[in-house]
Order: structure tokens, then C-alpha cells, then sequence
């Protein structure tokens, strides 16, 4: 199961997304974000919506990739919607038994929150999916290049951030090795109540420390051996520009946002 999850992988492509420039990207993410974030009424998510819709389209990678994701996520998305659903008791009053109420307003709250989560996973997935690990360190490197003034070692943050997506889907299999090959030894994940499940949990996460340790020192290696010296010295081959595309794709993106705010404030 955990294998299905394609969060912080990179698919290779020639779309419109993929020729993008990852500053304009990482920036537009972050107003999707903002964007998803600021109201609280469905209208609100529309705009949201409509943006990924049109960022999946054009950029002609297969829903199903998501979708396997989205799918490991059912339980927790699930979880959140009855939380949200029992413990917001304000409005209208649908079901009351003992101390289980359901009110409108904690439907309403509900839907927003596994239809915000569905849409962020969605949305911000297209920055990874999209962009190459060293597209998107050297776009992090520039945007951050003004903190360079106040000695912010923004070279190495960036490396970190990127080496740390780089390694979701390798870990997540890895993961998925160890479990597998713990049940073939008679150890069960699924049985017994919730400290039972958790000891069950040691001999995974004991191989998988030991197994991270081991690709983090194995990395080290590789990049002392390719004379690796963080920022001093480094050149890139590849130089961003920016295109008319990246600027059409930033107006397209400010233009929802400021619907948003418009939406928020009308039902305010």
C-alpha cells in the first residue's frame, strides 16, 4: 500500500507545466495555498478547484498517479471528516443521541476540510510532479538569495529540502519492503488494540532508521567523491529564464486569487 504513493516523485514531460519556470512555480504554489486557506465558504474552494483542473489538464500527467495517494489517505481524510462532523456543534441541529450532535455547521465544516486537503494534495503535487530535484533546488536557491545578505546558508536549505523529497518515495518503499517481509515472519500490523499495533511497529521503524543512516552516509560519500563543496565554486548548467508562459500562468493565478478574496469578503 504504501508503495502507491507517488508524493515527491518527478515525472518526466514536455507539457506546458514541465517547461515552466520552478520560481514562477514554487510561487504560484504558495498563492494556491494561500488561496485554499482564506475563506471559509465552498465558493471559496471553487477558485481553488478550477486552478488545479486547469494545472492537471495542461500538464498531462494521468489522475491516477493522485489517486493512489488520495487512496492510502481515505482513513485520515475520513477520521477528520467525523472529528469535524461531532465536535462543531453550532447551527442547526440534524441528529442528537447522548452527547453525538450533528449540526449543519459541522457538516459544512466537514466537507471543507476533507475537500481543502483533497484539492492542497492535489494541487501542490504538481510542483514535484513537474519539476526535476535540481530545477527545483536552484529555483529554491533564488528565491532565497536575498537572505544570502544576513549569512543564511540558503544554498544548503535548499539541498536539504530537496534531498528530503527526493528521498519520500524511496523511503515509503522501503518501508513497504520491511513490512512485507515482517509479515512473511509471522508479525502482524492489523491486530489488537492501539499499544499492540504500535509495539508491532518497532521492528519497522529499528531497520528503517538504520536503513535511512545508511543512504544518508552512502549519499555523504557520493558527493565528496564527485568533489561536492556546497556553493563555493558551483555553477549551473542549466540557467533559469523566464517566459511569457510563466508570466501568463502568475496573472491567470493572481486573477483567482483575487476572486477569493472577493468571495470572502462578499460572505463575510
Amino acid at each position: 500500500m504504501l508503495k502507491d504513493i507517488t508524493i515527491g516523485q518527478y515525472f518526466p514531460g514536455n507539457s506546458v507545466i514541465h517547461r515552466m519556470d520552478p520560481r514562477f512555480k514554487i510561487v504560484m504554489t504558495l498563492l494556491f495555498i494561500v488561496m485554499l486557506f482564506l475563506g471559509q465558504h465552498l465558493y471559496s474552494l471553487l477558485f481553488g478547484l478550477v486552478l488545479c483542473a486547469v494545472g492537471w489538464i495542461c500538464s498531462r500527467i494521468p489522475f491516477r498517479l493522485i489517486w493512489k495517494s488520495i487512496r492510502v489517505l481515505l482513513p485520515v481524510l475520513l477520521i477528520t471528516a467525523v472529528l469535524d462532523l461531532f465536535f462543531v456543534d453550532d447551527g442547526k441541529v440534524y441528529f442528537h443521541w447522548h452527547f453525538l450532535k450533528i449540526t449543519e455547521t459541522g457538516v459544512v465544516t466537514a466537507v471543507l476540510m476533507v475537500a481543502r486537503i483533497i484539492i492542497l494534495l492535489v494541487g501542490s503535487s504538481l510542483l514535484t510532479y513537474t519539476t526535476s530535484p535540481i530545477a527545483l533546488t536552484d529555483a529554491i536557491e533564488r528565491l532565497l538569495s536575498p537572505l544570502k545578505k544576513i549569512h543564511v546558508p540558503v544554498h544548503a536549505f535548499a539541498m536539504m529540502m530537496t534531498i528530503a523529497l527526493r528521498f519520500i518515495p524511496t523511503l515509503l518503499e522501503e518501508t513497504d519492503k520491511i513490512m512485507t517481509a515482517q509479515k512473511a515472519r509471522g508479525a502482524s500490523f492489523s491486530e489488537g488494540n492501539l499499544m499492540q499495533r504500535a509495539k508491532a511497529l518497532v521492528p519497522v521503524l529499528v531497520p528503517l532508521f538504520v536503513s535511512a543512516f545508511r543512504r544518508a552516509e552512502e549519499l555523504a560519500t557520493a558527493m565528496e567523491c564527485r568533489c561536492y563543496r556546497g556553493e563555493a565554486g558551483r555553477t549551473k548548467m542549466r540557467q533559469l529564464h523566464a517566459a511569457g508562459r510563466d508570466y501568463i500562468a502568475m496573472t491567470v493565478t493572481l486573477l483567482f486569487l483575487a476572486g477569493a478574496v472577493a468571495v470572502k469578503v462578499i460572505w463575510h
